[in-house]
């Protein structure tokens, strides 16, 4: 057991637009749980194309495919056009996960520290996000994602295709 963060995406992606409150400090209108999903999102329900049509169509060059083949979006580059969402075939690319300005997500260590929940636990009206003690189960599609965050994310395994 780990104790952290826990987003859960199958809540999320069916909530109209993320409401969630955030204390990240060097962003005092951040939505750092929106970096959170983004995170879970394409560990998780991309399926990292190998002819990733989300990076071939940006036109600012934002998306691109990192070292392990990833999908990563550099947020200054991004100007929100939407052409990724459209290139997706598999709809992973959500419209509110690709926010504009970079956000940020300390887990709220702050408040931690005091013995307080993280502000988007309290804030989420659809109890999408809470904060306790996780462990991966891919029975009950738990995952973690890095230290002290996990989403629960119904993933995406590539089928075997019989030859007949």
């Amino acid at each position: 057991m780990e104790t952290g963060l826990f987003v859960d995406l199958e809540i999320c992606r069916r909530c109209p637009e993320c409401v969630v409150d955030c204390s990240y400090f060097y962003h005092p209108h951040n939505n750092g749980i929106t970096k959170m999903r983004e995170k879970g999102t394409w560990e998780k329900i991309c399926r990292q194309c190998e002819d990733a049509f989300c990076v071939e169509s940006c036109p600012q060059e934002a998306l691109e495919k990192n070292g392990d083949g990833r999908v990563e979006r550099a947020s200054m580059l991004c100007i929100r056009c939407r052409t990724c969402t459209i290139a997706c075939p598999f709809g992973t690319m959500d419209r509110d996960v690709l926010a504009f300005l970079h956000s940020g997500c300390d887990l709220c260590e702050p408040r931690l520290d005091k013995g307080q929940k993280p502000v988007c636990v309290d804030t989420c009206p659809y109890d999408a996000v809470d904060y306790g003690d996780y462990e991966e189960d891919r029975e009950d599609h738990v995952y973690r994602v890095e230290e002290g965050f996990f989403v629960h994310a119904v993933d995406w395994e590539e089928e075997e295709v019989e030859e007949k």
